[in-house]
């Protein structure tokens, strides 16, 4: 639960500044004539959500609520089923087991965010079209999948890994006691998550 609340404040910012500043910025200081993004979110009093303007601090704690159950409903339990079925932590390089769950989960939960997002942001004063809605979901893919995955992959995994070695080290070192002769697959993510941080130790120190 940890990793996963770690895991999504981060990309929800992350997210939240890709989407304002990168996808529309121009669009929205186009539309009100500001010189800068902030100015242009004040100007128009706040984000554009559920047919009205919200502040930006409440835009990022919707996101992060809806994100946070996707993840630990969804998400998270089948990308590790996914990624169970073709490698195990355990006899597969950590990277490699990493790098399945990564992959999984960035294709489910793009996909469901933007969803989430398409119906948050659309455009409702204008009326409603399914088919404008789904190239609209289309488009966030398209817009939100390589920036998810690229960030995932490179910077907000490593750093969550990193953070929860920090957080929970008593924890990490039972299991690495537990575990120093174990063979058997990981039942779930938890598990799965702790023989990662133990593959990676044993190959620093070469074994």
């Amino acid at each position: 639960m940890v990793y996963a609340l770690i895991t999504v404040v981060i990309t929800v910012h992350a997210f939240v500044f890709y989407s304002l500043y990168v996808v529309e910025g121009d669009v929205l200081m186009q539309a009100t004539g500001a010189t800068s993004v902030l100015q242009a979110i004040d100007s128009q009093g706040g984000v554009y959500m559920f047919g009205t303007y919200l502040p930006i601090w409440l835009v990022i704690v919707v996101e992060t609520v809806c994100a946070f159950l996707l993840a630990v409903c969804v998400g998270s339990p089948l990308a590790f089923r996914l990624a169970s079925r073709k490698f195990d932590p355990r006899r597969n390089h950590p990277m490699i087991f990493e790098s399945a769950v990564i992959t999984a989960t960035v294709c489910l939960m793009c996909p469901s965010m933007s969803l989430l997002a398409d119906v948050f942001y659309y455009p409702y004063y204008e009326g409603f079209d399914v088919v404008d809605f789904l190239c609209r979901w289309f488009r966030l893919v398209c817009y939100n999948l390589p920036f998810a995955y690229f960030s995932q992959m490179f910077f907000v995994q490593p750093f969550v890994r990193f953070a929860i070695r920090r957080i929970f080290p008593a924890n990490i070192a039972q299991r690495d006691e537990r575990n120093a002769t174990k063979t058997v697959k990981p039942a779930d993510e938890t598990e799965a998550i702790a023989d990662v941080i133990i593959r990676e130790k044993e190959i620093a120190a070469g074994k």
